[in-house]
């Protein structure tokens, strides 16, 4: 069986605002090129799938299933503009600050990769053909570790990121294939890198 190729996507600073804890709905904004990006994602055959790090959770700020009631909503917001999200993965976990289980190291929260690999096996994902979209060096540092390819936004901590992380010059930081102003202009950038690929191919 042929396997998929996913646009994986950060939530908060890279579909919806930036606005710290996310810990009311009334908080939740999508930036206004939001639907549009993953409505192009949608057909392209590619799966959208969102991963995002919530150790609000792990900190006792809101529940798993206020996470989880917040992804309702953003389906519902992406439904009324004709696009969806095949998946959505979070990591409830924190490894200093937490309470009870949610105080682990694990596996999960980025820039692990165990909710790519768990995506992976859910969709039949080749992570080898997928990117990463978000906002901070841990979205692109996960890429590197599936291989993939990681985009930075510069939507949420994108900027700060630019300008502290990567402006450091130590060659140990990962550096993102591509350096987008927000997230259409991200996946209009992975879709023509597709083109490429598929050009060679062939």
């Amino acid at each position: 069986m042929k396997k998929n190729a996913a646009v994986f996507l950060d939530r908060d600073g890279t579909i919806n605002e930036e606005v710290g804890y996310l810990d009311s709905i009334d908080k939740l904004k999508l930036f206004a090129n939001t639907a549009e990006a993953i409505r192009l994602i949608n057909e392209s055959g590619m799966k959208a799938v969102v991963m995002t790090n919530q150790s609000g959770v792990a900190k006792g700020y809101f529940t798993e299933e206020f996470v989880r009631t917040v992804h309702e909503r953003i389906e519902e917001m992406l439904r009324e503009r004709g696009a969806f999200i095949d998946a959505f993965y979070y990591c409830p976990h924190h490894q200093t600050e937490g309470i009870g289980a949610y105080l682990q190291s694990c596996a999960c929260r980025k820039p692990g990769a165990g909710m790519l690999i768990e995506a992976a096996k859910d969709l039949a994902i080749d992570l080898s053909r997928s990117y990463t979209v978000g906002d901070m060096l841990k979205d692109i540092q996960v890429a590197r570790t599936v291989g993939a390819k990681g985009v930075l936004v510069k939507t949420g901590y994108g900027i700060n990121t630019i300008e502290k992380d990567l402006a450091s010059g130590s060659p140990e930081i990962c550096q993102p294939r591509y350096i987008a102003e927000d997230i259409l202009d991200a996946v209009k950038w992975i879709m023509k890198d597709r083109k490429k690929k598929l050009a060679k191919v062939f």
